[in-house]
């Protein structure tokens, strides 16, 4: 006889396997890096980190390095990327803000960002098509030299703490995670090759050649790798911060850079929120399959399909708490390459306030599910909202 479970108990969120999301998003990740500080002093420490593009950077410090490491080791790499500049914006208006920022990126699109990618001389239309040179504007050697020396590599395939980063196949254009729990498995070593893939965004940096194939950016496909993790663990239950940063919500744009922004945000964020909601309705699907076979006669207990439907409804515990980075009014479609040092300053302070803010709400690590066994809270300013039909606090 098949054996049919009623639906999963409620279980606290507070006691499942931890993991930290981070998405792609350029200058953007020094908001990530705050978030993580601010989750560290509320003793959040996770047992498994996925990242894209510079995500994946940021986790591969996390990863990399012992807890009391990790936030120094960060600030390192930030304060290293980030420019200095001299002189202070124009005024305090949104206006004069914005056009710093605007000459702070037009600065870093020339000169390049230390310790992560110099311009090509001559620039790529000058090399002979074929030749790497080519193929991209930036060269990313330096990133390797700054991820080998504060990331420790052994560390990661000692397995420490999973380590999850995407990247898209150039030629086959199929999606593809570097994870060091499978490598392990394979016998493979993860490497600073692994991470510069996560993050080669062309035409701006060169795809990356692991194991005779070429790799882009896995923003292309995917900015987030919520799917990833939710696809990879289906028996431990799961709490999971995913910090993102680029925001779906936003106003109408009344100009071409704000038109040029807006559409940046809806295309890498709006498959952060596909996702999610897709991946809570599977959830919450199973979880009506398993309360339907619990009714089902004992004469079709015995059935071979009901077998099949017993494992297919199978399933664990998600919670996640959504923390999405919001656009100041003077930042533009820019923002994600102004490595200015007042800019990541600015992120690195709003990743920690917005933690605060979503610590307020102890419920979401206390309380048991109620029943739903996917659960997804959004941070929006200083509302909180639970994203699964029932409740919202605006």
């Amino acid at each position: 006889m098949a054996d049919i479970s009623h639906p999963l108990p409620a279980r606290t969120p507070a006691k499942a396997q931890r993991v930290l999301v981070l998405q792609g998003g350029g200058a953007l990740g020094s908001y990530q890096a705050g978030a993580y500080q601010a989750l560290c002093d509320h003793d959040f420490e996770p047992e498994w980190i996925a990242g894209i593009s510079i995500g994946a950077i940021n986790a591969a410090i996390i990863a990399g390095n012992p807890r009391e490491k990790r936030v120094n080791r960060l600030n390192e790499f930030w304060e290293m990327v980030s420019s200095p500049v001299p002189w202070n914006p124009i005024t305090k208006s949104d206006r004069g803000r914005s056009l710093f920022n605007e000459t702070s990126a037009a600065l870093i699109a020339t000169f390049g960002v230390p310790g992560f990618f110099t311009p090509r001389f001559p620039p790529a239309p000058l090399w002979p098509p074929g030749s790497p040179q080519s193929q991209s504007y930036y060269d990313t050697t330096p990133l390797r030299a700054t991820l080998e020396r504060l990331v420790d590599f052994d560390r990661i395939n000692d397995l420490t703490t999973r380590l999850s980063v995407g990247a898209v196949s150039v030629t086959t254009g199929k999606f593809k995670y570097f994870d060091n729990f499978e490598f392990k498995k394979l016998g493979k070593k993860f490497g600073p090759e692994h991470i510069m893939a996560s993050g080669a965004l062309p035409p701006g940096f060169p795809s990356i050649m692991i194991e005779g194939e070429h790799f882009w950016d896995g923003g292309i496909a995917s900015n987030t790798p919520l799917d990833y993790v939710l696809d990879a663990e289906l028996r431990n239950d799961l709490l999971i911060f995913q910090v993102d940063l680029f925001s779906a919500r936003g106003l109408l744009p009344v100009s071409l850079l704000e038109a040029a922004e807006r559409e940046k945000d809806i295309r890498f964020s709006s498959r952060t929120r596909m996702n999610t909601d897709k991946n809570r309705k599977i959830h919450n699907t199973r979880k009506a399959l398993r309360e339907l076979m619990g009714k089902l006669p004992d004469d079709l207990r015995n059935d071979p399909s009901v077998a099949i439907l017993c494992e297919a409804a199978k399933e664990n515990t998600v919670t996640v708490v959504h923390l999405i980075y919001r656009s100041k009014n003077y930042e533009s479609s820019s923002k994600d390459y102004d490595f200015s040092r007042i800019g990541m300053i600015e992120h690195w302070g709003a990743g920690e306030r917005d933690v605060r803010l979503s610590m307020r709400h102890k419920e979401w690590l206390e309380r048991p599910q109620s029943g739903e066994t996917m659960v997804t809270y959004d941070l929006t300013g200083d509302d909180a909202k639970i994203l699964d039909g029932k409740q919202e606090n605006k």
